[in-house]
């Protein structure tokens, strides 16, 4: 095959697409013919792509410093909307987690967000919503929107999702046996006495309140009760067998343990307090201090020495105490009455001192010796050496009870109010009888003794021995 023949094929170019040919590029089958011209397409308008809009002005804002404070009108705004509550607590209530139910008649704090008609809506925080009467409040002025107010949680409203609140100890209204429920706070009006307790009439509604229920205290004479309104707690709800059981206890327990928090961080031992003497033991007395009871012991009631608490005090008086000591573990609470007066060994020193000659009167007699009681709230102990100068087997062998004798001091203590006394020491120490005697009989004379003794004295035996009839010779 020749050259000339041959049929060169130019390389196809790859069309872009800004340039694509319409036709074919037809190319002569002879080399030495002139190639025929190519003819384009005109170049399509394509069409403008939307042009970049203008760059706008971004502001940059530097990170947040932890060490910096946000500007106060921040800080206002940011407290106000969180209130009482955590950012934690926020972000867990937003991520779903369902508040904890709050249980009836448990104790909580709320704020006061709206009034609406007769109501008081509370908010009890964590998305939970309250209300409460106006009429609880009776004299007392509303509290304004926004104020913090403790409250009691009767129940929960499911279908309005509110929760039904009181004031502490505030009665509430009940007009049928619909309305009546167990922990409620009402007024009732005592209307009878009986052997078991006290009739009650609450609105339409007959109740009875055992005796333990009347009061925190023993109930001598419950007809004071009559005809008196008094708030008690519903402990027993029956209405098919129509039986009410009411508990005006209770109500005090409530005040009392409220009291007792307050009362308990604000005594301290030192303190000079008022009560009320509640009952007499024969170890001491129980006093109430306004919500908390404190206890006498018989040795903190006088400085005289007394037998039973009933020889200083009595039920019901109102008294002044010194707080002594308080037992944080157990609440107990240690008062003394006696403080209250002058303390006599205070200037018992000057009377009572060592060698001193005294009077008094046999107060108590014991084994080990007798109390000589020398003033009031002043006392001696003769021990029982000292009663008499011969061995003494039992005290009341020398003296007795309201005896009176004159003793002498033997030692003063101050600090442990202890005087030793002695009888023994103003008595004349007795003289024996025997050496008495002795001293009194004449000194008999010497006595002159002749010894008789035989003239022929011999040894051996003069008498027959009979040891010849054996045959023995002595």
């Amino acid at each position: 095959m020749s050259v000339e023949n041959e049929v060169l094929e130019p390389p196809v170019e790859t069309a872009t697409e800004e340039s694509r040919p319409s036709e074919r590029i037809k190319i002569g089958s002879q080399r030495d013919e002139p190639s025929a011209p190519i003819e384009t397409a005109p170049k399509p308008t394509m069409p403008v792509k939307d042009a970049k809009p203008a760059e706008r002005t971004v502001k940059h804002y530097p990170p947040p410093n932890i060490r910096s404070e946000l500007p106060p009108e921040l800080e206002a705004e940011l407290q106000a909307a969180l209130g009482e509550q955590s950012i934690d607590q926020l972000m867990a209530g937003a991520a779903g987690e369902t508040p904890v139910e709050l249980a009836p008649e448990s104790r909580v704090k709320g704020r006061v967000s709206k009034f609406h008609a007769d109501n008081i809506f509370v908010d009890l925080g964590n998305h939970r919503q309250g209300v409460i009467a106006g009429k609880q409040f009776g004299d007392l002025p509303l509290p304004e929107e926004g104020a913090e107010i403790d409250l009691l949680v009767v129940r929960h409203n499911a279908e309005d999702g509110l929760y039904e609140l009181s004031l502490p100890h505030a009665a509430v209204q009940i007009g049928n046996w619909d309305e009546v429920e167990v922990g409620q706070v009402v007024e009732v009006t005592v209307t009878g006495v009986n052997k078991g307790g006290l009739e009650c009439q609450v609105a339409g509604i007959r109740g009875f309140m055992p005796m333990g229920q009347i009061s925190i205290y023993r109930v001598e004479q419950p007809e004071d009760y009559l005809n008196q309104k008094i708030a008690c707690v519903v402990t027993e709800a029956n209405r098919d067998r129509r039986n009410l059981v009411l508990s005006h206890r209770a109500v005090m327990e409530r005040e009392r343990a409220e009291n007792k928090e307050k009362l308990m961080a604000a005594l301290a031992p030192g303190q000079v307090v008022e009560g009320t003497v509640r009952s007499l033991r024969d170890f001491g007395a129980f006093v109430d201090l306004g919500g908390v009871d404190g206890m006498i012991h018989v040795s903190k009631m006088s400085w005289a020495r007394i037998n039973h608490p009933s020889e200083v005090l009595t039920e019901g008086q109102a008294v002044k105490v010194k707080i002594e000591r308080i037992d944080p573990d157990t609440g107990k609470i240690s008062l003394s009455y006696r403080d209250m007066g002058e303390n006599p060994w205070d200037s018992a020193e000057k009377k009572y001192y060592v060698g001193a000659t005294v009077k008094g009167a046999v107060s108590k007699i014991m084994d080990f010796g007798a109390f000589v009681k020398l003033e009031p709230g002043v006392e001696g102990l003769i021990h029982i050496s000292e009663l008499a100068h011969g061995r003494v087997f039992r005290t009341s062998d020398v003296v007795s009870e309201g005896q009176a004798v004159e003793t002498k001091v033997l030692s003063f203590d101050r600090e442990k109010q202890r005087i030793s006394l002695s009888l023994k020491a103003l008595q004349a120490k007795p003289v024996k009888e025997e050496a008495k005697k002795e001293e009194e009989a004449p000194e008999p004379e010497p006595v002159a003794v002749e010894r008789k003794s035989p003239k022929n004295l011999k040894g051996g035996i003069t008498n027959p021995s009979g040891g010849d009839r054996f045959g023995l010779k002595w």
